[in-house]
């Protein structure tokens, strides 16, 4: 389960942040190995906690007041990514719910600003909020588990092959180059990326609309070191209930898909339960919790 966040936090790095510091001064602050000026903190407002990205927030509105960021590639630091699936969700459900609350929150206030240009006022609107933090978990989740599935029932409804086929490889290869010791696992990558789609889906939704888990705030749990094992052993005894286990609704999205498949596989013309099977499996697996590491009790 690493490794494939390793690939999508690569792209996130390479990509994503290196390409905006280069060519608007400005990236998300993603909390950690960075080095902030005192008085950017200041005149930024300081640290505040309206929403669960407190680190975005404040680059933000350091952006707004003409700071420039910079990222440096060749300084490397280690860091430790959840191995457990429920940290993981949790974690995910605040990487996505608070994107799409400071949106929320302050998309007219950049729109207004007055000291930074337009193009990058709109670079920040459409390109780093709207794209990339809402749209694209949308657009998964709604293309892979809900059009493919709907049009298997309603054959009359063809998919062009540029949609379902050509610009996701380019886009998944795109993602994948940035950790090429990884790229074996790419097919996993994908069907595990469009799981985790359905939850970024959920919690974006709630940021937008500010609905009861908007502010939910729940420490990403991690392994640690060789020393912690004993205690993490004895902490998850209790963890890994199979009540505790089991997500419903990917379990309920899963059968749905594994039902299509086969309704495909009867009916169908295009083929598409090959992918329904695959990506059904990879729900009804983690919906049953087995994915990802787990300490044995």
């Amino acid at each position: 389960m690493t490794r494939m966040q390793e690939m999508s936090l690569d792209y996130h790095f390479k990509v994503e942040q290196e390409s905006g510091s280069i060519n608007y001064a400005f990236f998300g602050f993603n909390g950690t190995a960075g080095v902030w000026r005192m008085a950017a903190i200041d005149e930024a407002g300081g640290w505040k906690d309206r929403t669960t990205v407190e680190d975005m927030d404040l680059a933000v509105r350091a952006s707004l007041k003409g700071w420039k960021f910079l990222y440096i590639g060749s300084l490397m630091v280690k860091s430790e990514l959840p191995s457990v699936l429920k940290a993981y969700r949790y974690q995910q459900h605040r990487w996505s719910c608070g994107p799409a609350n400071l949106f929320r929150k302050m998309v007219f206030e950049i729109m207004r600003n007055k000291k930074v240009t337009w193009w990058k006022k709109l670079y920040v609107v459409y390109s780093f909020f709207f794209v990339r933090k809402i749209v694209a978990h949308f657009v998964t989740f709604t293309l892979y588990c809900v059009v493919i599935p709907a049009t298997v029932f309603i054959p009359e409804v063809m998919i062009p092959s540029w949609g379902i086929i050509y610009i996701p490889t380019i886009i998944t290869l795109l993602n994948a180059v940035g950790t090429p010791r990884s790229f074996y696992l790419v097919f996993f990558w994908i069907v595990f990326e469009n799981v985790m789609s359905l939850h970024r889906t959920k919690a974006t939704f709630i940021g937008l609309f500010e609905t009861q888990r908007v502010n939910e705030w729940i420490v990403t749990e991690k392994q640690g070191n060789a020393s912690k094992v004993k205690t993490t052993t004895q902490q998850s005894q209790s963890r890994f209930k199979i009540s505790e286990r089991i997500l419903m609704l990917e379990l309920c999205v899963g059968i749905v898909l594994f039902g299509s498949a086969c309704y495909d596989l009867a009916y169908g013309k295009y083929h598409y339960f090959i992918y329904l099977y695959l990506q059904s499996i990879a729900f009804i697996t983690m919906g049953f919790g087995y994915f990802g590491h787990q300490v044995n009790s």
